[in-house]
């Protein structure tokens, strides 16, 4: 009897042993583009890094955006220089990524737009900034041009670090599910298609550099 009852149970689905919620969770952190594991990276991968770092250093430190003064100028809406750097870095940024992603150069890994935590990690950035007069990139160039006070941005880097990383169990469940929208972007936001939106605001983005240059900023 225990035989025949056996028999006739029907075979195990397979994927109940891979819940939904299991599975969708493995699939998102092998898709997610910050789940990179550097030290398992080529060394060409990670010199590569080390180089433009170096790079992109040198060029906020030349360009004049480590002083403290131009930075706090920005703030006061009397220096643009920083704004007319980010604008150009924009340009270049957006003309090249499109040029390379339609030749199979690149393929872009966009991080999940979450307005919650794009707008309170909006917020934090805003304060910080405004109190020590650096960003992150800006602090580390001042740094390493001999500005001792970049050393207090340096303490609330890795004292924030540590803070979100204690707190990234509460933040994944709360705050990272507020405003969900996926992977966006602006072309998709506007309805046009990429080529399209860059051939309208690499231009627009151009005549704003105009229009500052010429208003003496």
């Amino acid at each position: 009897m225990d035989t025949k009852l056996h028999t006739a149970l029907p075979p195990a689905d397979p994927t109940l042993r891979n819940p939904p919620q299991q599975a969708e969770s493995q699939i998102e952190e092998g898709s997610d583009p910050q789940q990179w594991n550097w030290l398992e990276a080529s060394p060409g991968k990670l010199a590569a890094g080390l180089l433009f770092g170096v790079i992109f250093g040198f060029l906020l430190q030349k360009g004049g955006v480590a002083k403290f003064d131009i930075l706090i100028g920005v703030l006061l809406l009397e220096n643009f220089v920083v704004v007319k750097i980010m604008v150009t870095a924009i340009i270049v940024g957006m003309v090249g990524s499109y040029l390379l992603r339609r030749m199979g150069v690149i393929e872009l890994q966009i991080n999940e737009t979450k307005y919650g935590a794009d707008i309170i990690g909006g917020l934090i950035f805003g304060v910080g900034f405004g109190l020590l007069g650096y960003c992150p990139g800006t602090n580390a160039a001042a740094l390493g041009q001999g500005n001792l006070d970049a050393l207090v941005g340096v303490a609330g880097l890795v004292l924030g670090s540590y803070i979100y990383a204690l707190n990234s169990k509460f933040s994944t469940k709360a705050v990272s599910r507020w405003g969900q929208r996926g992977k966006l972007t602006l072309p998709q936001l506007v309805g046009v298609s990429p080529g399209v939106f860059v051939a309208i605001a690499a231009p627009a983005l151009a005549g704003l550099l105009w229009l500052l240059d010429i208003a003496g900023y």
